[in-house]
């Protein structure tokens, strides 16, 4: 099959983040010469330049913050890069946030938000010289991942200027959470939705990452969303596969990821169940949050330490070592609309890992629904730290309760994320709806 030329818009092909890994995933094996992206500079680091090297820039010809936030902001060269593995950036370095990271992401960001400003601050023009560059580049096609609004105006202005067919693809339901504070949180959710609906009209397919999701946005916006989740490459992902389930003397829950909003509490109600559980077992199992940043409440639990992130051609061998994995989500209102229709792009990865997998969350999002029919983890989903320590101490007991989950998620992780199979058919998508435009 002939790939389209396409052009990605806002998520780079890195490793630090579920779009882009997926993204990675999908488009693995196109050819390098018809695929470029255009983002902004802050995302560049831990870039897959085997899937893409090409990169416009977004800077300060395109990227413009309202006065007198703009005279904070650094200058950013716009244009074209050509990425290099040696030349990209590093992910940032494992640690406690700085003062100004914490004053920002507490105070600053929330109390714009409350003030009607967030929304406001910047924006993302078609600048001259980018116009000139699309002219050049010349795409057959558009993929866009947006979850701002300034985003989704990019894209919507992107798509009308250079007329071509273009796909959505959601990772999230970020529209049910992104205005949520202050006396103009109304008028910003209203304004959003009808900014994001218009953008979905210039797209010619819409994605979305969980069967939960299309039911729900053909409801909410009245498209059909075909469903892509992160394709996994199981020969990968299996180079290190585990295959003994008994435990040593000092067991392992691990937790590999991110730490943000959906997860934070109920990686604490772990820590607090799994010193529970050993007392009640007088085991020492360990709770292992391997993770860019220290959570603050760690050192109150016995169970509980911190590990530095590792390379991503790591995760295979990481996983495999760990007794068990850990996939949780909170229970807040808030962490449920944002997460309710998400599959994590991880979960595919924990399951082929061949490591028996513990979710906590609640029983209407899609993650933990899927685990709970297809019995492919120790699962609970009430929020209650004793139900969650007994579920640890009965997997931590039962050696054949570990292979029988273990066996199903390998089972299913096989036939249903295979990146093959997955990666097959977005190809006949993107290539049938580049193919009808022309």
């Amino acid at each position: 099959m002939s790939l389209p030329k396409t052009l990605i818009l806002g998520q780079p092909f890195n490793q630090d983040f579920g779009g882009g890994i997926t993204q990675a995933n999908l488009f693995a094996g196109w050819d390098k010469d018809k695929i470029a992206v255009l983002c902004t500079d802050h995302m560049l680091h831990n870039l897959n330049t085997d899937v893409c090297d090409t990169y416009y820039v977004l800077g300060e010809e395109e990227y413009k913050w309202m006065f007198p936030f703009s005279i904070m902001q650094r200058k950013v060269a716009s244009g074209e890069r050509r990425m290099k593995p040696e030349e990209k950036k590093a992910a940032p370095v494992a640690g406690k946030p700085g003062f100004r990271t914490r004053f920002i992401d507490q105070y600053f960001y929330p109390g714009l938000e409350y003030a009607g400003l967030f929304h406001a601050l910047s924006s993302i023009r078609l600048s001259d010289k980018l116009r000139r560059w699309l002219d050049a580049y010349n795409p057959d096609c558009i993929y866009a991942q947006a979850t701002t609004r300034e985003a989704v105006l990019f894209c919507k202005a992107v798509q009308e200027y250079t007329k071509k067919p273009m796909i959505y693809h959601v990772m999230d339901d970020w529209p049910s959470t992104i205005s949520q504070k202050g006396p103009f949180k109304n008028y910003w959710h209203k304004k959003i939705d009808k900014e994001l609906r218009a953008m979905m009209d210039r797209a010619t397919v819409l994605m979305s990452i969980s069967h939960a999701m299309a039911r729900e946005y053909k409801q909410r916006y009245g498209r059909d969303f075909i469903t892509f989740h992160n394709p996994i490459e199981t020969g990968f992902w299996k180079s290190h596969q585990r295959t003994q389930y008994e435990l040593g003397a000092n067991p392992v829950i691990l937790y590999a990821g991110r730490i943000g909003p959906g997860i934070n509490t109920s990686l604490e109600s772990m820590a607090q169940a799994l010193d529970m559980a050993n007392e009640q077992l007088n085991t020492a199992v360990q709770f292992v949050l391997q993770t860019k940043d220290q959570p603050a409440w760690i050192s109150r639990y016995k169970c509980a330490r911190h590990k530095p992130m590792v390379a991503y051609n790591e995760l295979p061998r990481v996983f495999a070592e760990a007794d068990f994995l850990y996939l949780p989500y909170d229970f807040s209102e808030e962490s449920i609309r944002f997460i309710k229709y998400s599959m994590p792009t991880k979960a595919p990865e924990y399951m082929v890992s061949g490591t028996p997998i513990i979710v906590f969350g609640p029983g209407e999002t899609a993650l933990v629904d899927d685990a709970v029919r297809n019995k492919w983890a120790v699962t609970v989903t009430e929020n209650n730290t004793k139900l969650l320590a007994d579920a640890v101490a009965s997997v931590i007991k039962d050696i054949e309760l570990r292979k029988q989950i273990t066996g199903n998620a390998i089972r299913i992780a096989e036939a249903s994320y295979d990146s093959v199979n997955v990666r097959n058919r977005f190809r006949e998508v993107i290539g049938s709806m580049a193919k009808t435009a022309s």
